[in-house]
């Protein structure tokens, strides 16, 4: 099982910061991922901003997640 997130912080040009349940901060990049449209929404930077933890992944306001293995594989080390 990857490790799953425990805070996130959204940072410029789309991209997520993330502290990991194993220690690791890593930084995934959103900018291609909001082309798609699921997630068109968080190309509204105060909706991109809403992101939070939600139980084993995470989530934004408008109610769009993406799937955790998605976020700790292909998420570069902070």
């Amino acid at each position: 099982m990857v490790p799953r997130p425990k805070e996130v912080k959204p940072l410029n040009n789309f991209s997520l910061q993330v502290l990991f349940d194993n220690g690791e901060t890593k930084i995934y990049d959103m900018s291609k991922l909001i082309e798609e449209p699921f997630y068109r929404k968080l190309k509204n930077k105060h909706m991109f901003n809403t992101v939070k933890v939600s139980d084993i992944t995470l989530e934004w306001a408008s109610g769009e997640d993406i799937c955790p293995d998605e976020l700790y594989n292909n998420s570069k080390n902070a």
